[in-house]
């Protein structure tokens, strides 16, 4: 299975607490996201707000899609949303060779 991540902007889902954002898995676009929990744990968001989640997500850029990639090649490359104790789980790498 080939997944790429394209270079577009994230979105900020404040009705879910989520930043979406897209994978390509096998040239097909597939939503993805990632919960502000998440983002608070392991990437430096001092809060909900929009603009912390977002800087978090920057920051954690390569992280979050290392993990995403292991978790669509878990599910057959549906949509994921990645949840804060998904990133403690032994295999899920940061070094996986997710590509923009």
């Amino acid at each position: 299975m080939q997944i790429n991540f394209p270079d577009d902007k994230p979105d900020f889902d404040g009705a879910n607490l989520t930043v979406r954002f897209l994978a390509r898995v096998d040239g097909e676009a597939v939503v993805c996201a990632i919960t502000a929990e998440a983002l608070e744990d392991h990437f430096g968001a001092d809060s909900a707000l929009e603009a912390a989640l977002m800087a978090a997500f920057d920051k954690g850029r390569q992280r979050i899609r290392s993990v995403c990639a292991e978790a669509l090649d878990l599910n057959n490359g549906e949509g994921v949303v990645l949840h804060s104790g998904l990133f403690r789980v032994e295999g899920m790498e940061p070094d996986r060779g997710a590509t923009a």
